[in-house]
């Protein structure tokens, strides 16, 4: 039998989940629940209504509640803590990993923060400090201080004992990191190694001195970009003295690698990822006027392009009824251009060198299709009115649309950049405008002068 995917077994397990806690039998989801990871927990917290939540947070393992609180979003995150006391906050916080901490520690209760950073040794605080010093979407925010270092100098039976006597190991582990007295990076040993070669020889013998590393200020989706471009499960942080700050795992990068695709896909409507599914009405509306008036605006700029036209509409029936063709193939030529554009900006595959080659190629996309579906619709409106005027008038404007929605796909993300404003955000909103309103102009423009002659 095939596995099912995430998405499907989220789903499963949310209507097992709901139909046990409607059959008001707390052992069945207490059984449902014990059997989950924190992330699946987490997952099912999210699609839960908040009196099932709540009833869901009451039934899960202390031992597994600061995972959950690390793993589920912000708006989630604070109606949970809402629910818990003091003391279980600091039980389910207390033995966080510090990147995971320091993840959530902003949303934790004042008192609740002065235990938890009372309950800690010196040379931790100084660790967690160091993290939140960072930019939260950095390789500084994002990596874990506590690192296992070695020296060169030592064998690699002294590094198997040291293990050995350690015993606790990071999760995500295969790679030990080098570093001299100072605490700078030399390079890297390889766990295979360790286990393969000579125990008697040294750890310089056998060690990367050539390992990628990760500078603290690097952006997160740039860290998620080296990890894919190179293969790596962990990677070194490291400040411009090579000086060794912490490390990023794989599990970590998952993470990133997610919230952007979550952050492209809403961002694209005007919602935020961070936000409670089933917030209050009230809320969630709120959350969205700001979009909802920026879409009237943009809306009432192509009904006053239209309204110029009025005359036009009122003697042509047809060119009422043929202008969405001409709004709608612009506005998915130049959404089309957008998504690449945007794409290509947010990977780092698209810079000031190669964007003209690219701006001229998808001009040349929009002059092909453009001819292509400017025959096709214009021979249709012949085909529908008999009058081969009014199908040249429908043919120049769909060229006319389709070549403005690729213009206009390709350079709005650099003009939004420029302005500090994300293209996924409102590159949409311009891009509609843009086409909705010169689809108008040209298509209705055309027909008031070649069909009625003024």
């Amino acid at each position: 039998m095939a596995e099912q995917a995430p998405t499907e077994k989220t789903a499963r397990q949310l209507d097992r989940l709901s139909e046990a806690l409607d059959s008001g039998v707390k052992y069945r989801v207490s059984r449902l629940v014990s059997g989950l990871s924190a992330a699946e927990v987490g997952d099912l917290l999210e699609s839960l209504p908040l009196p099932k939540r709540l009833a869901v947070w009451d039934l899960v393992n202390p031992e597994m509640d600061g995972d959950v609180l690390v793993d589920v979003n912000d708006e989630v995150r604070a109606s949970l803590i809402r629910d818990m006391d003091p003391e279980e906050l600091v039980a389910a916080v207390g033995d966080l990993d510090l990147d995971d901490l320091a993840d959530i520690l902003d949303d934790l209760p004042d008192a609740v923060i002065a235990t938890v950073l009372s309950s800690m040794d010196r040379q931790d605080r100084e660790r967690l400090d160091r993290v939140l010093s960072y930019p939260e979407d950095s390789a500084g925010g994002l990596m874990d201080p506590d690192v296992l270092t070695i020296r060169p100098d030592v064998s690699l039976d002294v590094v198997l004992r040291y293990l050995r006597v350690r015993g606790e190991l990071p999760e995500v582990f295969d790679i030990l990191f080098v570093v001299d007295r100072a605490g700078r990076l030399l390079g890297g040993l390889k766990l295979a190694d360790l286990l393969t070669r000579d125990p008697s020889t040294p750890v310089a013998e056998h060690m990367d001195r050539d390992m990628r590393t990760i500078p603290v200020e690097l952006s997160a989706s740039q860290v998620a970009t080296e990890f894919e471009h190179h293969d790596l499960i962990s990677a070194p942080v490291i400040d411009a003295d090579r000086m060794l700050l912490g490390t990023i795992t794989i599990d970590d990068v998952v993470d990133v690698i997610r919230e952007e695709a979550e952050h492209s896909v809403l961002t694209m409507a005007g919602l935020d990822e961070e936000g409670d599914m089933f917030a209050p009405v009230l809320q969630s509306a709120r959350r969205r006027w700001l979009w909802l008036g920026v879409n009237l605006v943009t809306a009432l700029m192509a009904a006053g392009a239209l309204f110029l036209f009025e005359p036009t509409l009122e003697q042509i029936v047809a060119t009422a009824v043929l202008f969405p063709v001409v709004m709608s193939m612009g506005g998915i030529a130049g959404t089309q251009t957008l998504t690449l554009m945007v794409r290509g900006v947010a990977t780092g595959q698209i810079s000031e060198r190669n964007a003209p080659a690219l701006l001229r190629k998808e001009l040349a996309v929009g002059l092909m299709n453009g001819l292509v579906f400017s025959l096709v619709v214009g021979g249709i409106a012949v085909a529908w009115y008999g009058q081969l005027a009014l199908g040249i008038v429908i043919a120049i404007a769909i060229l006319i649309n389709l070549l403005a929605g690729a213009l206009a796909g390709a350079l709005i993300p650099s003009f939004l950049r420029r302005m500090s404003i994300d293209p996924a955000l409102a590159g949409g909103v311009v891009l509609t405008t843009v086409t909705d309103v010169i689809g108008i102009l040209a298509f209705v423009g055309l027909a008031t002068f070649v069909l009625l002659g003024h």
